[in-house]
């Protein structure tokens, strides 16, 4: 599904040159839940924006679907934005003056087409996740985790190959946070989802399959989720504790 071999990334400022990627290596298969974890400044940011055809790399590849997405020109890079990926982000980004249902049919909308299949997986959509009660509300009458799960479903209308979710429950209660990652569950099970999530939140990363920690531009570590999800987390907090001593020891 996703192959990153070899990626490096840096930023120019002046004369200066700062690496933020540093010969990244990874692969997400269709079906996977992954997150990336890491202190602030680790590259995942970066990285997520490589992945989502908004910045260009310098070296390595990246690979989705089977399509290499250097060299692309821009019209072909917005192509895989619109049609091949899906998109969640920390601060929601639904259209005010839109009601729930039509900000999940933009994608659709962008398109310039609204068929009756599309109007049909809108309202499957709307269903699976719960939020049938609100879809002809608009996004100022409802909660911060309705927003969201309406962003998931958002993120699915173009059956994408892959959903990219940017701290996704980094504006939520506990509460909320666990109905999001609920719904990327549901997204999995019942749309054949693959996701991958840049988070600090140990918690929801803790639903995972897969958790890929940076540090300093590199891959610190990759943890295979096994166990229950709570010893999951524990493991995580771990390492992530064990990366922090690291920087204090230096």
């Amino acid at each position: 599904m996703l192959y990153v071999k070899n990626l490096y990334k840096s930023y120019e400022t002046g004369k200066i040159k700062y690496p933020v990627l540093k010969g990244i290596d990874f692969h997400v298969g269709k079906g996977e839940f992954v997150a990336v974890m890491g202190p602030s400044g680790s590259g995942k940011t970066t990285l997520l924006n490589c992945i989502s055809c908004y910045i260009p790399f310098e070296e390595g590849e990246i690979t989705l679907g089977g399509k290499s997405l250097a060299g692309q020109k821009e019209e072909g890079l917005a192509k895989i934005r619109n049609e091949k990926l899906g998109f969640v982000f920390q601060d929601f980004m639904l259209l005010d003056g839109l009601t729930i249902r039509e900000n999940i049919l933009v994608p659709r909308i962008i398109q310039g087409e609204v068929s009756a299949d599309a109007e049909a997986l809108a309202d499957e959509l709307v269903s699976l996740f719960g939020i049938g009660h609100i879809m002809n509300k608009y996004p100022a009458e409802i909660s911060g985790g309705e927003k969201q799960r309406a962003a998931v479903a958002r993120s699915l209308m173009n059956r994408p190959l892959m959903i990219l979710a940017d701290e996704p429950t980094g504006n939520l209660d506990s509460k909320s946070s666990r109905a999001v990652i609920e719904a990327f569950g549901s997204a999995r099970e019942k749309m054949k989802a693959t996701i991958f999530m840049v988070t600090h939140d140990s918690f929801a990363a803790s639903f995972c399959d897969r958790v890929i920690l940076f540090k300093d531009g590199n891959i610190y570590r990759q943890l295979e989720h096994s166990g229950s999800r709570r010893e999951f987390q524990d493991e995580l907090l771990q390492v992530i504790k064990e990366m922090s001593d690291q920087e204090v020891d230096v």
